[in-house]
């Protein structure tokens, strides 16, 4: 498997297909599994690099630099190491939130954007202390029965929902580094990026999951950017790439053909 040197960290990276580049970052324990439906979907039409940030996956784990500037950097650090001047950056979850940065921060490298079902702008809010505690109890003891139980009692999907899928996800959640578990969890509870989403200009798609509880700050997300569209994937949960490969596959290909189309573009052809 590749590795870069990156901002003073070994990530974890692969390039495979051919065309257009699009980059797929993943979400917060997540890792390249939680893309994968999706890429090998779209490798016959599109370079599809694939990362893992720093703390997740096969990449370091770190000491530090589990902000959502940091990782926007380690993505621009990747770029540059693979030579390419811009990419449509796709970032689910967490990985939305890098997204947003890398529109606010870095758009001259970005031909597209695409965030599927990414962390609220405006941050997730305040975790139930309790609940919190007890998912860092699960992790510290390694108490994979207990994380699978709770997937179990939100399975809705059982045709792709396997105990397998379960299997995987506990063994994400159980294999970042604590910096990453802790310091990712304090970022995504901090992020204050909604004032600012007005500024954000790069041509977005929005995939947002029917069933996912982040549905609605996703659909205010998407009111307040300038150049966006909207697909709400009605039978898919947060793991959007999972439950709905085809649909998610399909529409990246067509937001790669023809980008933004809405009421305000066609509008505009009548001025």
């Amino acid at each position: 498997m590749p590795f870069a040197q990156i901002n003073d960290a070994r990530l974890w990276y692969d390039s495979f297909g051919s065309g257009e580049p699009i980059l797929l970052h993943h979400g917060y324990t997540a890792s390249r599994v939680n893309w994968m439906p999706v890429a090998e979907r779209l490798a016959d039409r599109y370079r599809i690099v694939l990362m893992e940030c720093r703390g997740a996956g096969e990449s370091e784990h770190t000491a530090d630099g589990y902000t959502f500037e940091q990782y926007a950097a380690d993505v621009i650090g990747l770029l540059d190491y693979l030579e390419l001047a811009r990419v449509t950056f796709a970032g689910h979850s967490m990985g939305g939130g890098i997204g947003y940065m890398l529109g606010l921060e870095h758009a001259e490298r970005l031909d597209r954007l695409i965030l599927m079902a990414p962390v609220p702008s405006g941050g997730i809010g305040e975790i139930n202390p309790e609940l919190r505690q007890a998912r860092l109890e699960e992790r510290r003891r390694g108490d994979r029965e207990a994380i699978l139980q709770r997937y179990r009692q939100q399975r809705f999907r059982e045709d792709v929902e396997t105990e397998a899928w379960f299997a995987s996800r506990a063994d994400h959640i159980l294999g970042v580094s604590e910096g990453h578990f802790e310091g990712s969890e304090v970022a995504m509870r901090s992020l204050d990026l909604t004032a600012r989403l007005a500024a954000l200009e790069t041509p977005t798609l929005m995939i947002a999951g029917g069933v996912d509880s982040l549905l609605p700050a996703n659909l205010a997300d998407y009111q307040a950017l300038p150049n966006a569209v909207l697909e709400v994937v009605f039978r898919a949960g947060h793991e959007v790439a999972v439950h709905e490969p085809d649909r998610v596959s399909d529409v990246i290909d067509q937001f790669m053909l023809h980008g933004v189309v809405n009421a305000t573009t066609l509008l505009e052809r009548l001025q």
